[in-house]
């Protein structure tokens, strides 16, 4: 079996009414408001939310919106406001705060690790990327060992998986000299950074092209790499393997508020003061059809409970893309996020240097990010094709265990310092644990905290693929 050929290598809503007036929404604690104008909902604000629990964050401090102190990113926002003469959604507002061309939080700096605003599972150990590996080997296999394969990375961060990845799979030539490897990025900054963390050198012709494109030599064979700002951009024609670990949460999400006339969109809107505020639409939105769609995919009885709904059209779109070049070229795709395995309250927050802060403070300077839909993903993907299956949402630590994570940390325990072991055992804990590391003995602020059940994956595949592992 591959598994262990590697492991010994290494329905609609009801009365759906909106207000004919905007309404100002005034929260405590995660949405706090500035404007001393704003009217409250009174018996009509929300009280049920969906709160994200990742490691060593904190409740946001107080802030203030002191006046003339705008950023670039505030400035152009509140253009946008007072050119269209009224507010703009929650997830336009999230679209620029992250992806603006200019300011946007994603696109200028390095925004991973301890220096940066929050660590992700690659950057906790080098055994995740070498898990992820596996499981693209597996896959391969599958699929039938196809001479070339499309490996696609959405939103590779430093190139800190992908790297590993190919470091863990390096041992299998067959595999190495097949791949075409795809990295799904908009940031030029951090397209940088996994140039340099892949090893690449540019192609001669590579000015030529409208993508850019590289030839790595991170693990001795040339491996042909290219960057594309959206996955449509990514060439099709070839066996592709996609994988998405922490880009649905960075995708867009619209909010809806439950009031007595119905289902209203939460807007962002500039107060008297110039602060940002937020306000409920007084008219129906375009994204009330993705609304509409995603409580048809629930049971009643789940909507009913709820005050708040999440719903991103951008993950029911990708979603679709990916299926459909799934079930052209063969292969399939990797989901791994934080998420929830049903509908979405209220849980987009904002993150700096390790801290919630603020949604709506000094925009750009903080990571937005949210809850992923896993039911949204499996209906649009059942959907867009009948030729794909869906399989999990499973617990982190159930997929890196079944994987072979336990033998790989013994195996790296063996020959390895106590320092060495000490990181070793900390990074194993926060990638498969659950709560506060019961070894810890540092300091009580330092206690490594696992993310081994808030983070779930997914597969998408090609039926023609079988079952992937590790969802037998």
């Amino acid at each position: 079996m591959a598994l262990r050929k590697i492991l010994r290598h290494s329905s609609s809503i009801a009365n759906l009414y909106f207000p004919s007036t905007p309404l100002s929404l005034s929260f405590s604690n995660r949405f706090s408001s500035s404007s001393s104008s704003s009217e409250t909902l009174n018996s009509e604000t929300p009280t049920s939310s969906i709160s994200i629990d990742r490691s060593s964050l904190y409740n946001p401090p107080d802030h203030s919106h002191l006046p003339n102190s705008d950023s670039e990113l505030s400035k152009h926002l509140k253009g946008i406001i007072k050119f269209r003469g009224g507010p703009v959604s929650v997830g336009e507002y999230m679209s620029q705060v992250l992806t603006n061309p200019k300011s946007g939080y994603y696109i200028n700096r390095d925004v991973f690790g301890a220096q940066g605003d929050f660590i992700t599972s690659p950057e906790v150990s080098q055994m995740f990327g070498e898990m992820v590996g596996v499981w693209v080997m597996c896959l391969w296999e599958q699929m039938g060992q196809p001479q070339r394969l499309n490996l696609v990375e959405m939103g590779p961060g430093r190139g800190t998986l992908m790297a590993d990845l190919l470091r863990g799979v390096s041992k299998f030539k067959k595999l190495v000299e097949s791949l075409d490897i795809h990295m799904v990025e908009c940031s030029p900054a951090l397209q940088k950074i996994q140039h340099q963390k892949l090893k690449c050198v540019d192609e001669e012709n590579a000015a030529q092209d409208s993508d850019k494109r590289a030839l790595s030599f991170l693990v001795g064979s040339q491996i042909p790499v290219s960057w594309h700002a959206t996955m449509e951009q990514v060439p099709s024609g070839l066996p592709t393997i996609i994988i998405g670990h922490e880009f649905f949460d960075a995708l867009p999400v619209h909010q809806f508020q439950k009031v007595s006339r119905g289902w209203c969109e939460k807007m962002v809107d500039v107060a008297e003061d110039s602060s940002f505020r937020f306000v409920l639409s007084p008219q129906p939105t375009p994204a009330t059809l993705y609304l509409l769609k995603r409580c048809k995919w629930a049971a009643p009885e789940e909507i009913a409970e709820l005050n708040q709904i999440e719903v991103c059209p951008q993950a029911m779109e990708l979603t679709e893309t990916i299926v459909n070049r799934i079930s052209s070229d063969g292969g399939g795709a990797l989901i791994i996020d934080y998420g929830f395995n049903g509908v979405i309250s209220d849980s987009l927050q904002a993150i700096r240097k390790h801290k919630f802060v603020d949604l709506l403070d000094d925009p750009g300077s903080a990571d937005l990010s949210a809850y992923v839909d896993f039911p949204s993903i499996r209906h649009s993907a059942e959907e867009a094709s009948g030729e794909v299956s869906v399989h999990g949402p499973i617990t982190q630590s159930q997929f890196l265990g079944s994987l072979g994570i336990n033998y790989r940390v013994e195996a790296l325990l063996q020959n390895c310092t106590e320092e060495q072991a000490e990181s070793l055992r900390t990074g194993y804990w926060r990638l498969v644990g659950d709560g506060e590391a019961p070894f810890w003995e540092g300091p009580d602020e330092c206690v490594p905290i696992g993310m081994g059940t808030r983070y779930k994956v997914m597969a998408i595949v090609n039926k023609k693929q079988g079952v992937p592992v590790p969802f037998e």
